[in-house]
């Protein structure tokens, strides 16, 4: 296989569990966030194909690297992107960040500790939030809240699919410890159902991860653009609702997925608490100046 394109899954933004550049965000945003998308799911797909030797995987992630910062020939995959960052004056360090989350793919299988998988979201999940930031100009303070809901969002499809990442690219990205601490072990990822000690061990990480997304609560209220505002409030209850069922349902055996109907419920029940909290900025704001 000689490109990235031809490694392709043929999965688009419309597959994701959680929006992607939706119509909640302005015109102009939505193009280099989608560019970034492409190039990010070029680069996974590149990863996770299930019969390139690893040499091979690792010299097209390269060669994405390459053609994004321009030091390398030219890639359809990486082109937009670059074009994007070129016309808003930004850096490809978030996209490089990525790159280096899909080489350990390649590399790694295994976590051993819930810090080892944290080390590993600052690079395949923090990113991408910082990116959505970046394009809409906001504050770079807004990283403390936005690194947990993507590291939190990276961590719930991990949980979804874990069984589906064990049995077709032999991955594993809950932690060792965690699966010792209740008894648990890789191969029973294998189950058709959780035996209660992997039950346990999903549950914790994700009470975990619910601390996660209790962090990231005030960063739809602290960015400035009201359109990814709602965007945020929507993904952030979507996440919530996630987790929920994370907790009570097996992902072995149970739908823990949303479904389109789900994605739309809690999204916009989301965007209502957005709305919400965009018409009681200004008397927040108030209060604060009159103390």
């Amino acid at each position: 296989m000689t490109s990235a394109t031809a490694a392709r899954s043929g999965k688009t933004h419309h597959d994701e569990n959680f929006p992607v550049a939706s119509w909640l965000l302005s015109e102009e945003h939505r193009a280099p966030i989608l560019a970034f998308y492409r190039f990010a799911r070029a680069a996974d797909d590149v990863a996770d194909h299930p019969t390139l030797e690893a040499d091979r995987k690792l010299a097209l992630l390269d060669h994405l690297g390459e053609a994004l910062s321009g030091s390398g020939p030219s890639d359809p995959e990486a082109e937009p992107l670059r074009r994007a960052l070129r016309e808003r004056g930004l850096a490809p360090r978030h996209a490089h960040d990525l790159l280096d989350a899909f080489r350990l793919d390649v590399r790694k299988s295994r976590y051993a500790s819930w810090q080892e998988l944290m080390d590993y979201c600052r690079l395949s999940a923090m990113p991408v939030g910082r990116f959505v930031l970046d394009v809409h100009a906001e504050d770079e303070a807004t990283w403390r809240t936005s690194d947990p809901l993507c590291t939190a969002l990276q961590v719930i499809n991990h949980l979804q699919d874990c069984a589906k990442d064990y049995r077709q690219l032999d991955r594993v990205y809950l932690p060792r410890e965690t699966l010792a601490s209740y008894g648990a072990s890789v191969d029973m990822l294998a189950d058709d159902r959780s035996p209660p000690p992997l039950r346990a061990a999903i549950g914790d990480l994700a009470r975990r991860t619910s601390a996660l997304l209790d962090a990231s609560a005030p960063l739809a209220r602290q960015v400035a653009d009201i359109r990814l505002s709602l965007e945020i409030a929507a993904i952030q209850t979507l996440a919530e609702q996630l987790v929920r069922r994370l907790g009570a349902r097996d992902p072995l055996s149970e739908r823990v997925h949303l479904g389109k109907a789900g994605l739309a419920a809690f999204g916009g029940l989301g965007v209502l608490r957005g709305l919400a909290s965009v018409i009681f900025r200004p008397l927040a704001a108030k209060r604060k100046d009159h103390k």
